[in-house]
């Protein structure tokens, strides 16, 4: 059933949404005239490797600057990268993983090698799960850029804390997880990018872009949620 669901919702969803996509392509392109699409290796179910689609939101050779995590006001994400990755429109294309059966649309999110191999024996467990588009964790760390901005040591911080905590949290939603609550979380993922976008505009109102003071106090509220 939940391979059902799956179809149905990733099917609808590019039915309804391609027209969209197409505009965000053509944006991502106009923007710095580089690609529309990024694909990138990530570690699914089983152990085993795929390419993960998304729409390109940081400059073209991003990948190749050494660093690993996105952390904070990133300079590699473009003008309209940054727009994406706060809609969570870079994601749609994963949409067409979801139809070849390498994703899900509720599952924990694929992690790519280097951060797969810090797992111990009990978190591999995670690997037997299909990767997902939207999950529980993704929602409880939905700030997890501004908290990485927060810390002394980013990499550290994510290895540490918030990769386990995640997989805690996954493993425990796929514990009790029905097709039912799938299309829970995926209300819930919807609801919260809704709310997102109002309250971005209540604090680019509120606060200048260049009030670090104001950016750093809306990353540490966003700790204790």
């Amino acid at each position: 059933m939940k391979r059902v669901v799956d179809v149905a919702f990733a099917a609808l969803a590019l039915a309804l949404l391609w027209p969209l996509g197409l505009v965000i392509a053509a944006a991502v392109t106009l923007g710095d005239g580089g690609p529309a699409f990024f694909r990138q290796e990530r570690v699914g179910r089983g152990g085993r490797t795929f390419r993960m689609w998304k729409f390109r939101t940081m400059i073209v050779g991003a990948e190749r600057s050494g660093r690993h995590l996105t952390v904070g006001a990133d300079p590699r994400v473009t003008r309209v990268g940054a727009v994406l990755r706060r809609t969570k429109l870079d994601e749609l294309p994963q949409l067409l993983n979801v139809l070849r059966g390498q994703m899900s649309m509720v599952g924990p999110r694929p992690e790519v090698r280097r951060y797969v191999a810090f797992y111990t024996a009990e978190q591999r467990a995670v690997l037997k799960l299909t990767p997902g588009i939207t999950d529980p964790a993704s929602l409880r760390y939905r700030d997890e850029s501004e908290l990485l901005a927060e810390s002394a040591d980013p990499e550290r911080t994510y290895v540490e804390h918030i990769v386990p905590q995640k997989i805690r949290l996954n493993l425990a939603y796929a514990a009790s997880a029905t097709w039912l609550t799938d299309i829970g979380v995926i209300w819930a993922t919807v609801r919260t990018l809704f709310a997102r976008g109002r309250s971005r505009g209540v604090e680019s109102r509120s606060a200048p872009l260049g009030d670090d003071t104001a950016r750093k106090s809306m990353a540490r509220s966003a700790i204790g949620r």
